[in-house]
């Protein structure tokens, strides 16, 4: 679990550095207004790259006509 540490607005604007440090070291900072929990700091997390749908690019990708076309003499040639 991840430990919190509460602070007041004005201690977080003070604070700062160090307080980013503690989330850097896994800490989790909730910032409050007058006893009232108003915003947490937490580390970033990059997010997840989502996977297109298959068919997603449909229309997006064209073949030369000559994809298909046989590859005579090509190993040859990097010889």
């Amino acid at each position: 679990m991840v430990e919190q540490h509460l602070v007041n607005v004005h201690q977080a604007k003070t604070h700062l550095s160090q307080l980013l440090q503690e989330v850097e070291q896994g800490q989790e900072v909730v910032i409050a207004r007058s006893g009232v929990p108003i915003a947490r700091l937490v580390a970033w997390q990059a997010p997840a790259r989502p996977v297109a749908a298959p068919g997603a690019m449909r229309g997006q990708i064209a073949l030369a006509d000559e994809f298909n076309a046989p590859l005579d003499g090509l190993f040859e040639a990097l010889q």
